[in-house]
């Protein structure tokens, strides 16, 4: 007898169901709403560079860096530490959060290089917390003067 005839889970480009990501209508398909590559932090020295002469925004959960980049987007890079956040778990869910959060705010970021680092106890938090928490930082950001791109 066929595999598929005993197997409970059906597969769904077998019933026509599959979807491209041109037909999805979410936010993400938009244009620059998107967290490619080019917008996250990936090598050491970028990292050294918003760390030596960094402008700060803190709170109760997160301490965010952040220093113009002379370009037209904004990028981010996390900086989330086990010794504040002992589980994986967490430290991933901050990270996705995170991630989310910018790419919402990124339009209003331009020109910035942002460092994001947790707290003790930010692993604790709501999601709806944590959101907020980014929204103001988001906001300090755009708002200083310092940081208006070139």
């Amino acid at each position: 007898m066929p595999r598929a005839a005993h197997s409970s889970r059906r597969n769904p480009r077998d019933a026509g169901q599959h979807t491209s990501t041109a037909d999805r209508t979410s936010d993400s398909a938009r244009p620059g709403a998107r967290f490619g590559r080019d917008r996250r932090l990936t090598e050491a020295q970028a990292f050294s560079r918003v760390f030596d002469r960094a402008r700060r925004s803190r709170d109760h959960c997160f301490t965010v860096l952040y220093r113009p980049n002379g370009q037209r987007a904004a990028r981010l890079g996390l900086a989330i530490a086990k010794k504040n956040c002992r589980r994986a778990v967490a430290r991933n869910r901050l990270k996705r959060i995170i991630r989310e959060s910018f790419r919402r705010q990124q339009a209003a970021l331009r020109g910035l290089d942002i460092v994001v680092m947790n707290k003790p106890g930010a692993e604790n938090r709501r999601n709806a917390e944590l959101f907020e928490s980014l929204a103001a930082h988001w906001a300090r950001l755009a708002a200083d003067p310092a940081s208006a791109p070139d």
